[in-house]
């Protein structure tokens, strides 16, 4: 049989890399451990007593004295902490958001918007008690996920098909985000979570004007 010449000869095939990490066969969600390893936290916590408890938490807090103190590893401990184990229905809804920013942009950008959204929240919060709040305000117990999922919730309508639906979702959060704070008996987290999801708006608004395109993993998504 006649042979090609060599030079439309086939190049052997290289081996091909996996272009997002974890790759498509990582067996489970990053959301997913993230998510029970914050829950088996907080059960072996409740197996320590009430004082070693309280005094856990409050070194992995990120309230007024930590940080004036210069403990700026608790915006890192703090998102891993929790003061009692999830209600199921909030860690169902931290799984689906997280899973789901996973599937649509990655592990690498679900993890990266969280922790920048825990992180900034915080210093932003932190900022506007410094110097004002009073004692009780500033040794009070703040920690857990919520900052980090409203900054995800908000930078995911991004996702969601351009125009009136994406608009619209967009209000319909702020607005949620936003009663809290109007009304009385609020507290700096009620603020915190408002802030955490204008960050995340503000993130998916920047997705937006740099992708320009429909996005890969939503055909929906429609020139507005």
């Amino acid at each position: 049989m006649k042979q090609p010449p060599w030079w439309k000869s086939p190049s052997p095939s290289k081996p091909s890399l996996p272009t997002t990490w974890p790759p498509s066969s990582w067996p489970v969600p990053l959301g997913v451990v993230y998510t029970v390893g914050v829950q088996l936290g907080a059960h072996a916590l409740e197996r320590l007593g009430p004082e070693t408890r309280d005094r856990l938490v409050r070194r992995c807090s990120t309230n007024v004295d930590n940080l004036d103190a210069g403990r700026w590893e608790t915006l890192l401990g703090s998102a891993f902490t929790v003061e009692e184990p999830m209600p199921l229905p909030y860690a169902l809804l931290l799984v689906a958001v997280l899973g789901y920013a996973e599937y649509a942009y990655g592990a690498w950008w679900t993890a990266a918007v969280f922790l920048f959204g825990h992180a900034a929240a915080t210093l932003l919060v932190y900022g506007a008690l410094r110097g004002r709040a009073d004692r009780e305000t500033r040794r009070a117990l703040d920690v857990g996920t919520s900052y980090g999922f409203n900054t995800v919730l908000g930078a995911l309508t991004s996702a969601l098909p351009r125009g009136r639906v994406r608009g619209a979702a967009r209000v319909g959060l702020l607005v949620l985000a936003a009663r809290p704070v109007v009304k009385r008996g609020r507290t700096f987290t009620d603020a915190g979570h408002l802030v955490a999801l204008g960050l995340g708006l503000g993130i998916s608004l920047a997705v937006d004007c740099l992708s320009g395109a429909n996005h890969q993993k939503i055909g929906l998504d429609r020139p507005a």
